[in-house]
């Protein structure tokens, strides 16, 4: 069982910054596709970033260029740097690690962290 906790949310001016963090435990984190989702009250939860166990980085196209995903498998982290933040990215943000592990896909979620973004 791998656990989630998100870090690092709350209130932003426009155009300002903030870095999440999500620390895991439970499990080997190195093997996990690392992803940050995010939702608005009364929307579906919506991918915004991920990072493979490989490295390898995709965005959801507004946040492209914005946003930057890392990780540090020596940590169990993984990180989401916001920057040039607009209120639209105003939301909870949510943490996900994935893995196939056999014939079964294997998922789990932190309980999140509020990003605001407001003057």
């Amino acid at each position: 069982q791998v656990q989630l906790v998100e870090s690092g949310g709350g209130l932003v001016q426009p155009g300002g910054s903030l870095s999440l963090s999500c620390a895991a435990s439970g499990g080997i984190f190195s093997l996990y596709d690392m992803s940050w989702y995010r939702q608005d009250p009364g929307e579906q939860r919506e991918l915004v970033a991920t990072i493979t166990s490989g490295g390898s980085t995709n965005y959801r196209g507004s946040e492209k260029g914005r946003f930057t995903i890392s990780r540090d498998n020596a940590k169990n982290t993984v990180y989401l740097q916001m920057n040039n933040l607009k209120p639209d990215d105003t939301a909870v943000y949510y943490c996900h690690a994935y893995r196939i592990a056999g014939d079964a896909e294997v998922t789990y979620w932190g309980k999140g962290t509020l990003v605001t973004v407001s003057s």
